[in-house]
């Protein structure tokens, strides 16, 4: 059967043999963490199972309400699975949350109030959280301006959190420390579960009243833990990353104690009303069973990001995490040296791609990002990143991050396409292939 697939790849994708036999032994080098990715999710499939027999989700919750959306049984049913998989008090899961960088705005603007300080410890956050806080783009409404003073301290060399820096910034205004579990557009490793424990107990210790928050993007299901289940006073997220599955629409959450929950919900609609009114638009069928496939599939993206994190490591391309690195989000980061490089890196994706695989992706200066980005998206779900996708910023030193895939089988066609687009172009001069 293998020559059948290796044929096929070679007729309909125009995929070079020596391409073909480079991935494959990659992949067969691999089957160790394989097996080891396989376990959490199991684990991961029984725990969301579980929450939906809990909340008895039936038929009826998939059904559409219209108005203010008072009593829509499927939101408030979806609400309490969401808490129950995160091991919190309360949830807020809404598809007019539109992104990720909604959903941590939200829950920043909700919780904090003129003359707060909020201190990220992982570092500078993602680039379109930036105008959010208002390192830049002051005067459109961030934290800044409604008088909420920043900091942040610097991950150590090693990528662990620096908890002796953490202690010497907070400070009598600090409301709310924050770690963004994700790589994000920088070249470390993510934070992993026993990192965070370690930091959301470190704080608690000594200053039980400041929030701990965590940036839980492309990160959900990556382990067995949430956050949120080892110290974490609210997380938040994406639909349209992990724990949509591929089939959510749209959509974020926020997770964490109740207090906080409603707090935000007073952000996220308006003060007095709260998380009791808002449409679901009928989406709560495709949000649930996202949610019940969102194991497997960030199953498949984890050895997606391995394979290619160990096909390019061969070739010997600089990659965050490294192949024996364990994994806390989807993303595997290659240093390609060239903006040249990227570009026809993210062409080998977008070609690999079921819809717009005819569209050739060049950089462009995208809302929210300080330098122009390529983006490789050909989604079902546009800019749904646990689809297979590929993107990066046009800077020094020039990296590319690829990530998902709703199977493993299409992610690591993506691995192969980027590779062999790369050696068509004659980028991969020099560098021998595993043949």
């Amino acid at each position: 059967m293998k020559n059948e697939i290796q044929q096929l790849l070679a007729e309909k994708y125009s995929i070079e043999d020596a391409v073909i036999r480079h991935v494959e032994v990659c992949g067969e080098q691999l089957s160790r963490r394989f097996s080891a990715q396989d376990e959490i999710r199991e684990y991961n499939q029984y725990k969301v199972l579980s929450a939906l027999q809990k909340n008895r989700i039936a038929d009826m919750h998939f059904g559409w309400t219209t108005g203010y959306g008072y009593d829509d049984a499927g939101r408030e049913a979806t609400e309490r699975v969401y808490a129950e998989i995160f091991g919190t008090e309360a949830a807020l899961v809404r598809p007019t949350i539109v992104n990720g960088t909604h959903a941590l705005a939200i829950t920043l603007m909700g919780l904090l109030r003129p003359g707060d300080e909020l201190i990220y410890c992982s570092g500078g956050p993602y680039d379109t959280l930036e105008e959010v806080i208002g390192i830049r783009g002051r005067g459109k409404g961030s934290l800044a301006d409604y008088g909420v003073t920043y900091r942040q301290v610097e991950l150590k060399a090693d990528g662990s959190i620096d908890l002796d820096s953490v202690a010497a910034a907070i400070g009598p205004s600090t409301r709310m420390v924050c770690v963004q579990r994700s790589t994000g557009y920088s070249w470390r490793k993510a934070l992993t579960i026993p990192q965070i424990a370690e930091w959301a107990s470190f704080v608690h210790k000594e200053h039980p009243d400041i929030i701990c928050m965590v940036d839980n993007c492309y990160g959900e299901f990556t382990d067995i833990r949430e956050p949120s289940e080892v110290g974490a006073d609210v997380i938040a997220g994406s639909l349209i990353k992990n724990p949509g599955g591929g089939l959510a629409l749209s959509g974020g959450y926020v997770c964490g104690r109740e207090d906080l929950i409603e707090k935000i919900s007073y952000r996220m609609t308006c003060p007095g009303i709260g998380a009791e009114c808002g449409l679901t638009f009928g989406q709560t069928r495709a949000m649930l069973q996202g949610l019940f496939l969102a194991p497997s599939v960030v199953n498949s993206a984890v050895k997606g990001a391995l394979l290619c994190g160990q096909a390019y490591s061969a070739l010997g391309y600089g990659v965050c995490p490294e192949p024996e690195t364990v994994r806390s989000d989807i993303i595997q980061a290659v240093r390609l040296e060239s903006g040249e490089a990227v570009v026809a890196f993210c062409e080998g994706i977008q070609a690999a791609a079921p819809v717009d695989s005819f569209v050739r992706p060049e950089p462009w200066a995208m809302p929210g990002y300080e330098d122009p980005v390529v983006m490789a998206a050909g989604a079902f779900v546009q800019g749904s990143s646990i689809e297979l996708s590929a993107d990066g910023p046009m800077r020094e030193p020039f990296i590319v991050y690829f990530q998902g895939g709703l199977t493993y089988e299409h992610s690591k066609l993506g691995v192969m396409n980027s590779l062999n687009r790369l050696y068509r172009k004659g980028l991969l001069k020099g560098r021998g292939l595993c043949v």
